[in-house]
């Protein structure tokens, strides 16, 4: 693997760990952990007499005695904050962490398809580099030329030193002025943008029809699974049905996750009533989630996976190549089976940690495995420098299964 495709892979994999957008099956619950109960109530220390966690208690001594007699000042926020961290990161599992409120709100944006801003996503390298990880279709930031990849160096002449991938965003975010300046570094240049802060819908969903082999194609691209990700594919797919296109390949390439339920809902469109859609696994319990609907589709199916591609992109591609008969084209999928749970702490922050397994329709578990394509092709070198349906290979490969 060459630099180029490190650095990619280096990006992407960051991106999971810093803003994973992960498959979700409660969102936004308001319930407060004890903890968060303990700081609202500001620790009175009382624990009931029949509670056997005498853990919790000794945690909670020990933090009165350090907010009294610590010497110097002291963020009670923070020390609450780093206490919930430690916990988390405890459970040495990298899909279960605690956010912060301001990451909260950045991994909330992203799933509920609005928010004010540039409209790009960033994220942390290794080496503490901010970078521009993706620009949305139409954003300020498209429109002023930033690309994946940019290093951001200033936001409205203040250093991002130091700073992690949210803390720049807050900087972004809450600039009060009608234009921000942003400079960034891209191939050892320096470049200043100018751009303004917008309300940004997230089309998570594109389609086209394509021609191949005397042939008209669908086809459609899933960037993540948000809160208006069904009903954008809904209408893609009825736009399509008005042309009388009865092929598609749905594009789920570079797609971390998202809603479980904008997934269930996808495919209920295409399965016919009681076809496994995905199962669960708790503590060695199965339970498979059917089709509970009488819709269904005819369309020939080809969905596009690469190494990237996760969660519920995952779940979405199992379910085509194992219920609905789909060929499968790419490289082999990112290789994340199980499901996460949130929690919304009363400080703003959240809770998300591992609940469940999931496996594909057969009953496959393909943690640190993945979907492996039923074509395996490689992406052409080529296409990074020019990002052109012509030069897409595994799109092309695509187009070959489908109209053949």
């Amino acid at each position: 693997m060459d630099n180029k495709d490190n650095e990619k892979k280096n990006i992407l994999r960051t991106e999971f760990k810093l803003f994973e957008v992960i498959i979700i099956i409660l969102v936004t619950v308001a319930v407060g952990i004890v903890i968060g109960y303990s700081v609202t109530n500001k620790f009175d220390g009382n624990v009931s007499n029949n509670s056997s966690d005498k853990n919790l208690k000794e945690f909670i001594d020990t933090y009165e005695d350090v907010v009294a007699n610590y010497y110097g000042d002291i963020d009670k926020d923070k020390l609450i904050n780093s206490a919930i961290n430690g916990m988390m990161s405890e459970l040495d599992d990298p899909y279960s962490m605690y956010m912060d409120e301001e990451i909260t709100s950045d991994f909330n944006d992203r799933l509920y398809g609005n928010y004010t801003g540039i409209g790009a996503e960033i994220s942390q390298l290794e080496n503490g580099d901010v970078i521009i990880y993706s620009t949305f279709e139409n954003s300020p930031a498209q429109k002023a030329g930033l690309k994946m990849g940019d290093v951001i160096k200033k936001v409205d002449g203040n250093s991002v030193e130091g700073k992690n991938s949210s803390e720049v965003s807050s900087m972004i975010k809450e600039s009060k002025k009608d234009k921000i300046k942003i400079v960034v570094v891209r191939d050892n240049k320096e470049i200043e943008v100018e751009l303004s802060l917008s309300n940004i819908t997230l089309d998570s969903v594109t389609h086209e029809i394509l021609e191949s082999n005397n042939q008209k194609v669908g086809y459609i691209t899933i960037s993540i699974f948000a809160a208006n990700t069904y009903n954008q594919f809904e209408d893609a797919i009825n736009d399509l049905k008005k042309e009388k296109i009865d092929k598609i390949i749905i594009d789920v390439r570079n797609n971390s996750g998202g809603y479980l339920d904008a997934v269930t809902d996808m495919m209920e469109l295409f399965l016919k009533k009681d076809k496994i859609i995905y199962q669960l696994e708790e503590k060695g319990e199965k339970k498979k989630i059917k089709d509970e609907t009488k819709e269904s589709q005819d369309f020939d199916v080809v969905v596009l996976i690469n190494e990237y591609s996760a969660s519920a992109s995952e779940i979405l591609a199992a379910a085509f190549q194992e219920s609905y008969g789909a060929k499968i084209v790419g490289m082999n999928s990112y290789g994340k089976g199980t499901v996460q749970q949130t929690k919304t702490l009363d400080t703003g922050g959240m809770l998300k940690y591992t609940t469940q397994k999931w496996l594909t329709p057969k009953g496959n578990w393909i943690n640190d495995i993945g979907i492996k394509p039923d074509e395996k092709v490689e992406q052409n070198e080529e296409y990074y420098l020019d990002p052109t349906n012509e030069k897409d290979t595994q799109l092309q490969k695509a187009l070959e299964v489908i109209t053949k």
